[in-house]
C-alpha cells in the first residue's frame, strides 16, 4: 500500500460563497469517481485558493459530505505568482492505495484545464 496524491483544480466565475462551495464539491466528486476512492481511503486533503477568493472556506464543502467529517483538511492561500490563473481552487487529496502512480487520475475542470492540458479530461 502506498500514499498517493491526487491533484485537482477548478475555477469559479465570482468570489461567491455558494459558487466556491459548489465548485469544490464538484471537483472532489470527480476525483472520488475517477479514482474509485472512499473517505476511509483518504489520508488528508490540502486545499488552496487564489487570493481573490475569500467568500468561503472550500473545506466546508468537503466537511458537509457524508463520511468526510473525520478526514483531515487544511486550507491555504496559493502563492500569488503573476500571471497566474485567477479564481482558482486546488485540491491535493492524499490516499492510501494499491494503485501505481500512472493509475492515478487527476482532475482539472473549467478554466483550470489550462494548468495541465496534458492530463485534463473535460
Amino acid at each position: 500500500m502506498w500514499v498517493r496524491g491526487i491533484r485537482g483544480a477548478t475555477t469559479v466565475e465570482r468570489n461567491d460563497e455558494q459558487e466556491i462551495l459548489q465548485a469544490t464539491a464538484e471537483m472532489l466528486h470527480e476525483i472520488v469517481v475517477e479514482n474509485e476512492v472512499v473517505p476511509e481511503d483518504i489520508c488528508s486533503v490540502f486545499v488552496t485558493t487564489t487570493t481573490d477568493l475569500d467568500a468561503a472556506f472550500p473545506a466546508r464543502a468537503i466537511r458537509q459530505l457524508a463520511g468526510w467529517e473525520l478526514v483531515p483538511i487544511m486550507c491555504s492561500v496559493e502563492i500569488p505568482v503573476q500571471p497566474s490563473l485567477p479564481k482558482c481552487i486546488r485540491l491535493m487529496v492524499h490516499i492510501n492505495t494499491q494503485k501505481k502512480q500512472n493509475e492515478i487520475r487527476h482532475v482539472y475542470l473549467n478554466e483550470a484545464k489550462r494548468l495541465r492540458p496534458d492530463i485534463a479530461k473535460r
